[in-house]
């Protein structure tokens, strides 16, 4: 199975599509050292999420970004036009570094077949989640989970806020969503639509108009690991304060639905 989900019977639905470490042996095989290291991984997300919000859905891709990203345009269309990025079956890691033995990198045809068979099964078991949530509660509340080292020069200058909120510059949510997510994020740094301002999915899946609201959250990962950098250990201390966060944000966005409805 290329996704897990578990479903929840509140309105919130949380989508993980880079926390996973499945690489089959075969694509494994052809990964040069760097590749091998995985490093792009958003470490730990699923624990860092856990239990926050009772109720929740969950929707998780199980093979690494590696293998295909499930937060990049299956057709292939650059989310950041004119920036460095990666691909929707990535040639180089964050750092502008090949991940690929020479001659491995995936051509035409090996892309459409993993698009087949990893992102579209992922997205078609998020989407049926979405409709399911809004056919019981009238709307759904897509929230993006991701997390990303502090620190990539090759996509981004200086330190990356804590949060990093996304909506695509306000056309995948509701103006109270954004209010909601916000609000708990004072006390730390924080930015809405700056270097990330949504990736496929949050564009994707985001039609306000017809009540499915969706939201990126990028997590500097200094926030809850005991260092950026292999082995990628979870903090559980230095996570603490960030979970109470992120608990109030999951509930804020829990409670709005009657509002949101009726705007």
């Amino acid at each position: 199975m290329t996704f897990s989900v578990q479903p929840g019977d509140g309105p919130v639905i949380l989508a993980m599509p880079h926390g996973g470490t499945d690489m089959p042996e075969a694509l494994a095989a052809r990964l040069n050292a760097n590749g091998r290291a995985l490093a792009d991984t958003d470490w730990h997300i699923a624990r860092l999420y856990e239990g926050l919000l009772p109720g929740a859905t969950t929707v998780q891709a199980t093979f690494h970004r590696y293998v295909i990203d499930a937060n990049r345009d299956p057709k292939g269309q650059s989310l950041y036009p004119g920036q460095n990025t990666t691909e929707l079956c990535p040639t180089t890691d964050f750092d502008g570094l090949s991940i690929w033995q020479d001659g491995q990198q995936p051509g035409a045809d090996e892309i459409a077949q993993r698009t087949r068979d990893f992102h579209a099964p992922y997205h078609a078991a998020l989407a049926e989640q979405v409709e399911r949530v809004k056919a019981r509660h009238g709307l759904a509340i897509l929230y993006d989970c991701h997390s990303i080292r502090s620190e990539i020069p090759f996509l981004f200058n200086g330190l990356l806020p804590v949060f990093s909120i996304g909506t695509n510059s306000g056309t995948t949510c509701s103006q109270v969503v954004v209010e909601a997510t916000l609000k708990p994020c004072q006390s730390e740094s924080h930015v809405l639509n700056g270097r990330f301002k949504g990736g496929w999915t949050t564009r994707h899946y985001g039609r306000p108009q017809e009540n499915i609201h969706a939201i990126q959250m990028e997590l500097a990962q200094r926030a809850y690991l005991r260092a950026e950098a292999a082995p990628w250990t979870y903090d559980t201390q230095r996570a603490a304060p960030l979970r109470q966060t992120l608990s109030q944000i999951l509930h804020g966005l829990a409670a709005l639905t009657e509002g949101i409805r009726h705007e």
